[in-house]
C-alpha cells in the first residue's frame, strides 16, 4: 500500500493533536483502537481508521452526541475533488438506471459536502471570489439584506437583527485579506456546488425527464460559527489547511437572522427550500411563506407516489410518519394551519405553533411573533406568560415522547 502523500501525513498529525486536545477537554471519546489506527494511518500503514466517537457540538458542556468518523483518501491525484466525484457518480447512476430500465421511477439523494468543513476548493474557483469581501462583515451583510428586500425574499417589516461581528476597520490589512480569502473559499464551494447541481439537472433533461421530476434543494441548518483549529500549512482552501469561517462570516451567511447552526433561533434552523417540478408547479418563481420542516419530505413523497408508510420494520415498531405533505402547496392549493413543530439539539430548543415561536439556548424561554418579527428582535415572553406556559408544556410533552423521559430542569 502506498503511504499517504507528505502533505496528508502532516494534516493527519495535526488531526491527531486536535483529538488529543479535545479528549483532554472532555469533548471527545476516542477508543484506544482508534488512536492506534490514527497513528498507523499517519505513518502510512493503513488507508482507513477504526470508528472514532467525535463531538458534534464543540460548544456543548462536556461529552456530547457523537458520530462515527472515518478518514478516507484516494490515490494522490491533484485533480480529485470530492464534490465533483460525487456528481460524476450521481450522473453515472442515472445513466446506468436508464440503460437497464427506461421506465423505473428513481429517487436520488445528492448530499454534497459543501459547505461543510473542511473548506477545500479548486484554485480557479476561489480565485473568482478573492477581494469580494474586503468591504467587511457589516457592509456585506447590509448589502445582502437590501437585496433580499428588493427581491421580495423577506417582508419589509422584518428588521435586520443586530450584527454579531467585531469592527472590521480595527483589523490589520493582513487580517482583512485573510478574512476575505476565508469567505472566498466558502463562496467557491457554493459556486462549485451550483455547477455540479447544474450537471445533474442537465442529465435529467437529457434523459427527457425534466418535466415530471421533482427537485428539492435544501440545507440542513444555518451557517456555522464553530471554529476548528487544526492548523496545517499552505494557503487557506487547500488540502493541508482547515480554516473555519467563524462567527462573523456565519452571521453574514445567516442574514437577516440571529445566531447560527446549533441554535434553534432562525439563524440556526431556517433554510430556504427550492422546489422545481414543471409538470405540477405552475407558479414558477412564487415565494411561499408557510412554515415547513424536513420531516415533511417523507409525507410529501408518500403522498406523491401513493406509497403506504409501514408501521413496523424488521419486526420492530417504528415511529409513525411525521410531518405533512407539501404536494398541495406545489399544486397551488390552500392548506390548513399545521400542527406544532418542535426542535431540540444540544442546548437549543424551540416550538412553533401558528405565528408563535418559543425558543431557548440553555437559558430562559424567549417568545416571538413570526408574523411580524421573523428575525427575533423583540422578545414577548414577559408580556405573554400564558403563551409561554402553553408552548413550553407542548415542548416538554414532545421531548418526553421522543426520549422516553422528561427533560431535565434547568439548573439554578
Amino acid at each position: 500500500m502506498k503511504p499517504p502523500p507528505p502533505e496528508l501525513a502532516a494534516w493527519l498529525q495535526n488531526f491527531n493533536e486536535l483529538l488529543a486536545d479535545l479528549e483532554r477537554q472532555g469533548f471527545v471519546d476516542t477508543p484506544e483502537t482508534a488512536r492506534e489506527g490514527l497513528a498507523r494511518l499517519t505513518a502510512g500503514l493503513v488507508s482507513e481508521v477504526p470508528e472514532i466517537a467525535f463531538v458534534t457540538d464543540a460548544q456543548a458542556e462536556g461529552p456530547a452526541g457523537a458520530v462515527p468518523l472515518r478518514i478516507y483518501h484516494p490515490e494522490p491525484d491533484e485533480d480529485f475533488y470530492l464534490p465533483d466525484a460525487m456528481t460524476d457518480e450521481a450522473i453515472q447512476m442515472l445513466r446506468d438506471l436508464r440503460a437497464h430500465d427506461p421506465d423505473k421511477p428513481f429517487f436520488l439523494y445528492y448530499a454534497t459536502g459543501a459547505v461543510h468543513a473542511p473548506h477545500h476548493t479548486k484554485p480557479a474557483d476561489r480565485a473568482k471570489y478573492r477581494g469580494r469581501y474586503m468591504g467587511g462583515w457589516e457592509k456585506v451583510r447590509n448589502a445582502r439584506y437590501e437585496r433580499q428586500l428588493k427581491m421580495g425574499l423577506i417582508d419589509k417589516q422584518f428588521k435586520l437583527s443586530k450584527r454579531e461581528s467585531g469592527n472590521w476597520d480595527s483589523l490589520s490589512q493582513e487580517k482583512k485579506e485573510t478574512a476575505d480569502l476565508t469567505m472566498a473559499v466558502y463562496a467557491a464551494m457554493i459556486d462549485r456546488m451550483d455547477q455540479n447541481i447544474g450537471k445533474i439537472l442537465d442529465k435529467v433533461k437529457e434523459l427527457g425527464e425534466e418535466e415530471n421530476t421533482l427537485v428539492l434543494f435544501c440545507a440542513d441548518n444555518g451557517g456555522s460559527s464553530e471554529m476548528v483549529r487544526i492548523g496545517g500549512s499552505g494557503e487557506i482552501g487547500t488540502l493541508t489547511r482547515w480554516t473555519s469561517v467563524g462567527g462573523a462570516w456565519a452571521n453574514v451567511s445567516n442574514t437577516p437572522f440571529r445566531k447560527y447552526k446549533n441554535y434553534s433561533h432562525e439563524g440556526g434552523i431556517s433554510s430556504p427550500l427550492v422546489a422545481y417540478w414543471p409538470k405540477v408547479i405552475k407558479g414558477q418563481g412564487t415565494i411561499v411563506r408557510k412554515p415547513g420542516h424536513l420531516i415533511d419530505f417523507m409525507a410529501t413523497f408518500v403522498d406523491i407516489t401513493g406509497a403506504k408508510y409501514p408501521k413496523t420494520f424488521d419486526g420492530r415498531r417504528i415511529v409513525p410518519m411525521q410531518g405533512q405533505s407539501l404536494l398541495p402547496i406545489f399544486e397551488g392549493k390552500k392548506i390548513a394551519e399545521r400542527k406544532p413543530v418542535f426542535w431540540q439539539w444540544s442546548r437549543g430548543k424551540a416550538v412553533r405553533k401558528g405565528h408563535w415561536k418559543l425558543v431557548s439556548h440553555g437559558g430562559d424561554w424567549e417568545l416571538y411573533d413570526m408574523n411580524v418579527d421573523r428575525t427575533e428582535t423583540t422578545d414577548l415572553a414577559a408580556k405573554n406568560p400564558k403563551v409561554v406556559k402553553e408552548l413550553s408544556l407542548l415542548w416538554e410533552a414532545w421531548y418526553t415522547d421522543c426520549y422516553g423521559k422528561a427533560p431535565q430542569a434547568k439548573k439554578t
